[in-house]
């Protein structure tokens, strides 16, 4: 396939297109989407169309072409051949005028990347449905999203941020798109969806959820969510206060059991449990709905890092095969240290909260000796073959770029804070960043083709914009292996670390899972008591010490099987692996990671949080 160029700005509202899609569920119970393409002027040497292999934001390979069901050619009312070259791409025979291209797509996949229909709602990623022209990727391209002919249906809306040609807001109709890039960068939700809005510094924004939540507060979830997203905007722009987009639509999916998101340059994707979500008359703030704020922040804040700010390989995707670059600890590790952050700047949380959502950071990267072995550079670049496709033994082999990424961030901030005497922050190299890859590029380069992040450029960024030399750093923590030393760095913050005393619960140092009504071990830690006592991954668990051990142990982690015995004891395991049964001795050993934990050495606020006073030593 052909690379797509990224474009900022609203599309051209034109009546006229060469690109035309129509779209409509057309079976619920069978989830299938009927699309057709309307191409005005194809190669005349017979045009190609392909489907992306993957979507950006989520770097695997995924093969949305596997779902198209049947396809099929016209032009005049006559059939054309179709040629499948590879996996994901066709090649039409010459014809004259016109050419119609008719497919079925299968939406069952119910996550943040693909597509997903049935009776209570639809949803797509244009990368899962909209075939891409070859040689026309920069013409104007408009869809006709059209309203199923199932009763089901009859009161359903749109949500979505692709701007409109001929269909009102929320309504069925024509949308506009200026090239390939931006259609498949806008998703499209439909259904009988919650609706709310609100405005961050002057930019409207839309709040939707779909499914089922009784006694929904979504006036809290409308005032926490304005607070993060004006946040941001300040960061970014504080002079201005100025949005990069015009609007913006936040998209969630309520399920049982789920959570992730999806960035786009004007909306998000989001999926979440049900128990996330708060109720009313709920005033305290519960795990889950702080975990929801978090993931509304972490990818309002990709609206600025990586999808204006880019790596140089992202600034021109190509869709065809992998991405490959070593800066994904940056743009989503700084981004997961920010997420958090904005909670706390934006006043939706206090400071202990931010610091117990440090904690569990911290104490998660500590928990997999993978981190000694891979870089947060080397796990970038191994995206999509190692992080993306995690296996049982992935805990001792890999690091995520994510949350190791996010500690880099906040040792970085710590550090520049601490050389500058508070006069410089990591806001600023986010800011430099925004400047030169993102809010101006469009007006330095009249071709609209964008400069991304080179590979090698972050360090000599920094230290043109701070001063500070962070080249050792980068080279102990980024491409090298070691923890980042967050109890000194903070120490000249007011902020103790606390670490270093081992559990003294008893641990086999695995994972575990449900499976039916078996305990079966999802990881087996290197080093631990069960790795030494042979088992393995897969296992699944019978006894300890002649005691049963069932689907009840697994739901709290083992902790009162094992918890009766003593660090140090023996205890006799029975496990059948596949369908031989195996005896082994384990010995029993504390928790495998020393629990850190972060608090206010007295009541001021020179936390990172905001803008701290930096501490010289002799003041804390």
């Amino acid at each position: 396939m052909a690379k797509t160029t990224t474009v900022q700005g609203r599309a051209a509202r034109q009546t006229t297109a060469g690109i035309h899609y129509s779209i409509i569920p057309k079976d619920l119970a069978g989830h299938l989407f009927q699309v057709t393409l309307e191409i005005a002027q194809p190669a005349a040497d017979g045009q190609i169309v392909s489907l992306p292999v993957w979507i950006p934001g989520s770097y695997m390979v995924r093969e949305f072409a596997r779902n198209i069901v049947q396809i099929k050619a016209s032009a005049a009312g006559k059939k054309v051949g179709l040629k499948k070259l590879n996996k994901h791409s066709w090649q039409a025979a010459p014809c004259k005028g016109a050419l119609s291209i008719s497919y079925e797509v299968y939406a069952w996949d119910l996550s943040v990347r693909a597509a997903h229909l049935d009776q209570s709602h639809a949803f797509f990623n244009g990368t899962s449905v909209f075939l891409a022209v070859h040689g026309q990727e920069n013409s104007q391209h408009v869809v006709d999203i059209q309203r199923a002919a199932d009763p089901a249906c009859k009161s359903w809306r749109v949500a979505t941020s692709l701007p409109e040609l001929k269909a009102k807001r929320y309504g069925f109709g024509t949308y506009v798109a200026r090239d390939y890039d931006e259609l498949i960068d806008h998703p499209v939700e439909m259904g009988d969806f919650a609706l709310a809005s609100f405005e961050a510094c002057g930019v409207p924004h839309d709040f939707v959820v779909t499914g089922k939540v009784p006694n929904m507060d979504m006036d809290r979830m409308v005032s926490d969510v304005k607070k993060i997203c004006e946040s941001q905007i300040a960061l970014f722009e504080p002079r201005t206060k100025k949005a990069p987009m015009d609007r913006y639509v936040f998209m969630t999916m309520v399920v049982g059991e789920g959570y992730g998101g999806l960035e786009h340059r004007a909306s998000t994707a989001l999926i979440c449990n049900r128990n996330d979500i708060p109720l009313k008359h709920q005033s305290e703030m519960s795990e889950g709905y702080k975990g929801f704020l978090g993931l509304c922040s972490h990818e309002y804040f990709h609206t600025w890092n990586v999808k204006r700010i880019k790596p140089a390989v992202f600034a021109s995707y190509d869709l065809s095969q992998e991405n490959y670059t070593s800066l994904l600890w940056l743009f989503e590790g700084f981004t997961s240290y920010y997420d958090d952050l904005m909670l706390v700047r934006a006043g939706v949380i206090d400071e202990a909260a931010y610091l117990k959502l440090l904690a569990k950071t911290v104490n998660m990267v500590l928990r997999g000796s993978g981190r000694l072995k891979q870089s947060v550079a080397e796990s970038s670049f191994d995206a999509w073959t190692k992080y993306y496709r995690q296996d049982e033994n992935s805990p001792n082999a890999i690091v995520s770029y994510y949350t190791k990424g996010s500690l880099v961030a906040l040792g970085l901030d710590l550090s520049i804070r601490q050389q500058t005497a508070g006069k410089k922050s990591l806001d600023d190299v986010m800011r430099a960043l925004w400047q030169q890859f993102g809010r101006d590029f469009y007006a330095r380069m009249p071709s609209g083709e964008q400069r991304g992040l080179g590979e090698q450029e972050i360090a000599a960024i920094i230290e043109k914009t701070t001063g500070v030399d962070v080249r050792r750093f980068l080279d102990k923590h980024v491409f090298g292996t070691e923890d980042v030393p967050l109890s000194s760095l903070y120490a000249d913050f007011g902020v103790v670390v606390d670490g270093g005393v081992a559990s003294q619960k008893a641990s086999l140092g695995v994972k575990v899972a449900r499976d039916g009504n078996d305990c079966k071990l999802a990881n087996a830690f290197e080093g631990r008591a069960a790795h030494q006592a042979g088992l393995s991954a897969q296992d699944v668990l019978i006894a300890i010490n002649g005691l049963r051990v069932t689907a009840a142990d697994a739901a709290d982690g083992l902790s009162s099987a094992v918890g009766r015995y003593h660090i140090g004891e023996t205890v006799e395991i029975h496990a059948f692996r596949r369908d031989e049964l195996l005896v082994v001795k384990a010995k029993l050993q504390a928790d495998d990671v020393p629990a850190q934990q972060f608090r206010l050495a007295d009541k001021a606020t020179a936390l990172v949080t905001a803008r701290p006073t930096y501490r010289k030593p002799g003041k804390r």
